[in-house]
């Protein structure tokens, strides 16, 4: 379809991307409440914080594995796999676990849902790399974070805000569940284009490839280390921002939450913009100066607008906003890396999916380490310093022709 072909979308992937917005709604719509629910049943905080921990390891490794599998088994029986286990475990969570308020299975059936998410989406994603032509894939990259931001933070939430007071709390996580099946059926079922071969290679030496290759050809342990940086703010933000914006600028919770909500949904749309921009700009420079830089300096925004303005929310919220536009300008680094392998773009994926799932631990071990010696300040400026290195990394890069 040209009008597909226009937008940067392949037409023979096309129903996987809103299939891929139905999946992770159905991923993202607990996110804002549960721990809430949980709490308000008895579970204490320090079962929780375990809780979503492991769940984190768990996501971390499933995003390596997704693209280490789909190199294995094709993308295809990856996404197979990664809905089976999204269902099996989140029927068990809401069905047996929540009911019982059983430790033991809430930490089983939760955890062991996260593998399911990132072997469905991040498989797609490769599937994207494979299938693109290489002058459109920026843009086809954009359309899939497109999908996956705003399934599991925008439109998740306002799922959320709507079905909670409508239905109540439990009836809603029974419709994330018929989100994803929706989203499921609709990628697996209706995308005709065919998935990549099993390549027929030793299990084991294809996993062990897929992070050997982060020294054996240094620009993909590169793009990992970039893809750690880019989003280690954002994963260390629900630990500072909410203590910053309601304790030290005095915002109420819920003007947080629409701060935050404004920079997400930001990030959504200008993924589709830096798509455009990095098949025409270059890859590498769209990373660099509107990613690195753009974030170096828009992270320092957000924190000293508000420090310097006070209670002024409008300028809170246009600092939000342009916090969470340069970070969709990383967007193209999921069309470079596998460039720069194009023999084992599978492996290439899972090493970018390494350090995204690794982003997850050292955004948050930053504050652990740095806070109590430096305050926020400090470790807003840390991050800062990590973003402008991530634009000189990128830089060594170079794209192919």
């Amino acid at each position: 379809m040209t009008w597909l072909r226009r937008l940067g979308i392949p037409a023979s992937l096309a129903w996987g991307f809103p299939g891929v917005l139905l999946f992770m709604l159905g991923e993202g719509i607990d996110q804002g409440f549960l721990s809430a629910y949980l709490a308000d049943h008895g579970v204490s905080t320090q079962s929780i914080a375990v809780l979503f921990t492991v769940r984190g390891v768990a996501v971390g490794v499933a995003s390596w594995l997704s693209g280490a599998l789909s190199d294995l088994w094709g993308p295809r029986r990856v996404m197979w796999l990664g809905s089976v286990i999204w269902v099996v475990f989140q029927v068990l969570f809401l069905a047996v676990a929540l009911p019982t308020l059983s430790f033991p299975l809430l930490l089983v059936s939760f955890a062991l849902r996260g593998f399911g998410f990132p072997l469905f989406a991040f498989a797609f994603l490769t599937w994207i790399t494979a299938a693109t032509p290489e002058h459109r894939l920026g843009r086809a990259v954009g359309w899939f974070y497109f999908c996956y931001v705003g399934g599991l933070l925008v439109f998740g939430a306002l799922s959320a805000s709507v079905l909670v007071p409508l239905l109540g709390t439990y009836p809603t996580l029974w419709f994330a569940l018929a989100c994803m099946l929706a989203g499921g059926a609709m990628t697996l079922l209706l995308v005709r284009e065919p998935s990549a071969p099993a390549s027929g290679e030793n299990p084991v030496g294809v996993l062990f490839g897929s992070v050997s290759i982060l020294w054996r050809n240094w620009k993909v342990g590169v793009g990992a280390v970039v893809r750690c940086i880019c989003s280690s703010a954002y994963d260390a933000y629900p630990i500072l921002m909410p203590i910053f914006f309601t304790q030290t600028i005095g915002f109420s919770l819920t003007e947080w939450l629409r701060l935050s909500f404004v920079m997400c949904a930001t990030t959504m749309v200008c993924n589709l913009v830096f798509g455009a921009v990095g098949d025409r700009f270059g890859w590498r420079r769209t990373i660099a100066w509107f990613g690195g830089v753009g974030c170096a300096v828009t992270v320092l925004l957000l924190y000293y607008v508000p420090l310097l303005a006070g209670q002024q929310y409008a300028l809170a919220l246009l600092a939000a906003a342009l916090n969470g536009a340069p970070a969709a300008a990383y967007a193209p680094l999921s069309a470079l890396v596998p460039a720069l392998a194009p023999g084992h773009k599978g492996q290439a994926m899972a090493a970018l999916n390494l350090g995204a799932g690794a982003s997850m631990l050292v955004g948050p071990a930053i504050v652990a380490v740095f806070f109590g010696v430096l305050g926020m300040a400090g470790v807003i400026w840390i991050f800062a310093g990590l973003y402008l290195a991530s634009a000189v990394l990128v830089m060594l890069l170079k794209e192919p022709a």
